[in-house]
């Protein structure tokens, strides 16, 4: 895995280089990381046979090693098992842009990709420890809680794992932006923003009397940022790794 006492950014090339508007480019592990931790859903991206498959998992990160999982009988995690390039994206959709030319309509964004190779964790401590961590990342403590896992949901459930070889952010956060000519026109325009906000929680029809929502969820409340709350999790949870 990387070594942050070694380097602050993740190298260069071909691979993950932001080509088009390359001033949006980051490459730091600062701000790689911190995209990936306000975030808990992913698409991973990888080739079976020569065909593209793009697919949606819950993830989480140790470091620059990232973890996801998913049924043991999934093409996914067949297909990469053994050490397949893969590619992992995240994107925080932050804003509609509403210009005065078509050609200058646009979103603010925060999005990352990272490259590696993806691994079947078959290490049996490696696997328990990743499974606690899968819930613990989200719900901090909460596994402790919990009715202990069978052996048949452990074997049904499979972890992949990747270290971050190369990963590049972009960001977007300009508002509107015209042609100087253009702010003569009598044409509305205007930045509409976008955001994930927590609802009301919704308690199981069938919870036994007498059990109450645990002070350990008091973060997940209405209102606040989905964001703000993986952010605050994470940080509860003791895990923090640059």
């Amino acid at each position: 895995m990387n070594d942050p006492c070694a380097s602050t950014s993740y190298p260069v090339d071909a691979t993950n280089q932001v080509r088009r508007r390359h001033e949006r480019g980051f490459y730091d592990y600062s701000t790689v990381h911190a995209l990936l931790d306000a975030a808990a859903l992913c698409h991973v991206a990888y080739v079976i046979d020569g065909q593209p498959f793009c697919t949606p998992t819950l993830f989480w990160r140790e470091g620059s090693r990232l973890y996801w999982h998913g049924s043991s009988a999934s093409r996914m995690l067949r297909n990469l098992a053994q050490g397949e390039p893969a590619c992992l994206t995240v994107t925080h959709f932050d804003a509609l842009i509403l210009a005065r030319s078509g050609y200058n309509h646009s979103a603010d964004y925060r999005s990352v990709m990272v490259f590696g190779k993806a691994r079947l964790v078959e290490d049996p401590e490696e696997k328990e420890n990743a499974l606690v961590r899968m819930v613990d990342r989200l719900f901090p403590n909460r596994t402790a809680a919990l009715r202990p896992a069978t052996a048949q949901e452990i074997r049904a459930t499979s972890v992949i794992t990747m270290d971050i070889e190369r990963a590049s952010a972009k960001i977007r956060a300009r508002g509107v932006v015209d042609e100087d000519e253009d702010y003569e026109l009598p044409i509305y325009a205007e930045r509409i923003p976008v955001t994930q906000v927590l609802g009301e929680p919704e308690p199981c029809p069938r919870l036994l009397n007498g059990v109450e929502r645990p002070e350990s969820l008091a973060i997940y409340r209405s209102t606040r940022l989905l964001q703000e709350v993986l952010t605050e999790a994470l940080l509860a949870d003791g895990n923090v790794q640059d």
